[in-house]
């Protein structure tokens, strides 16, 4: 028996194009489509599928809001299909934090780049399909985090201590919870989240809103000093470099590596040559390996390195990796990784 995956897209053209690309996949049965929340919402009960793709932006009822109603009373595995305008991001970090697992985005046209979106809504699918969302069951909508401009964004002037981290699926809300519990004096942050161009800018301004840090996207000759978050920007590579007694960053368009741009190994390789023994390594959750060489690279020239735990990941792939590897001194739950790093600094 496949996958059954419902289709909700307000776009006849789309919903076509969705339900060939994933019936091309022998593991995937498309059992409906709807176009709109509300006949989702029928469609679901009456067909009850595995996976529900999900239209971010749609009349009557945009993605975010359908599934503030649904994950609680009905919790499924959804993968948004977003649009690259800025508004179609916001919407789709709220998604994230709504309870959707992923999000693909739309290409431009139907034609250029069609085929590299199906393949990775197809790999989201499958994976979603796995992921245990019973936790939404009955839950409350989050109380928003405290705004940061209650605390004061302390910046000093540099860093002796480096802290890097690296994410997939279901980090944006991981690397939430974690940097919403640092303080403002913590060392310079520098982060990997796979996600594309224009999406890591939205995110970085969330983070700046939401955490006692100052958060920013990434920008060639960004220096890492102490209260700052730097988010490698979507599309390109980010490495960290030591300039004298400063450590910066160097940002540039790249090669591909472990299919991602960003990618975390790239980070983590780049501060396990230049920081050494005074970085500190997380690593979140995430399909795929991606960091785990470079984490355990760190490791080795004496970083200490932390693992999100199973339990606590939404997909148990980057930090498996790691810690099968050796790459990882202490997993924990994502609740305690913020404590582990203070504990250790």
């Amino acid at each position: 028996m496949g996958i059954k995956v419902l289709v909700v897209d307000d776009s006849a053209l789309v919903r076509q194009v969705l339900v060939q690309g994933l019936s091309s996949d022998p593991e995937i049965e498309v059992v409906g489509v709807a176009l709109d929340p509300y006949v989702a919402r029928d469609r679901i009960v009456q067909l009850r599928p595995d996976v529900l793709t999900l239209d971010v932006e749609m009349p009557r009822m945009d993605g975010v809001e359908f599934l503030k109603r649904l994950m609680p009373a009905y919790p499924l595995p959804t993968v948004m299909v977003s649009s690259l305008t800025p508004r179609g991001g916001e919407i789709t970090l709220n998604a994230l934090a709504a309870g959707a697992i992923d999000f693909v985005t739309k290409p431009s046209s139907m034609g250029a780049g069609l085929n590299e979106m199906m393949a990775e809504l197809i790999r989201k699918v499958k994976m979603a399909a796995k992921v245990d969302v019973s936790h939404w069951k009955g839950k409350k909508e989050a109380v928003t985090r405290p705004a940061a401009s209650a605390a004061p964004k302390v910046l000093k002037d540099s860093t002796d201590k480096v802290i890097a981290i690296g994410a997939s699926t279901g980090g944006t809300e991981a690397l939430a919870a974690v940097l919403t519990q640092l303080p403002p004096q913590t060392p310079g942050i520098v982060l990997t989240q796979h996600m594309p161009k224009n999406f890591t800018r939205l995110f970085a301004e969330r983070l700046d809103r939401d955490c006692q840090m100052q958060a920013k996207e990434a920008e060639d000759g960004d220096r890492i000093i102490r209260g700052r978050i730097l988010v490698a920007p979507g599309a390109k590579q980010m490495k960290v470099v030591r300039s004298g007694g400063i450590y910066e960053v160097k940002c540039a368009e790249g090669e591909k590596v472990n299919g991602h741009s960003p990618s975390v190994d790239v980070l983590f390789n780049s501060v396990a040559e230049q920081v050494g023994c005074n970085a500190y390594g997380v690593i979140l959750t995430g399909m795929g390996r991606d960091g785990a060489s470079g984490l355990l690279k760190m490791r080795n020239n004496g970083a200490h390195t932390i693992g999100q735990d199973e339990a606590s990941s939404v997909v148990y792939g980057m930090p498996k990796e790691a810690y099968d590897l050796g790459a990882v001194v202490k997993q924990c739950p994502l609740n305690e990784v913020a404590g582990q790093l203070l504990r250790n600094l």
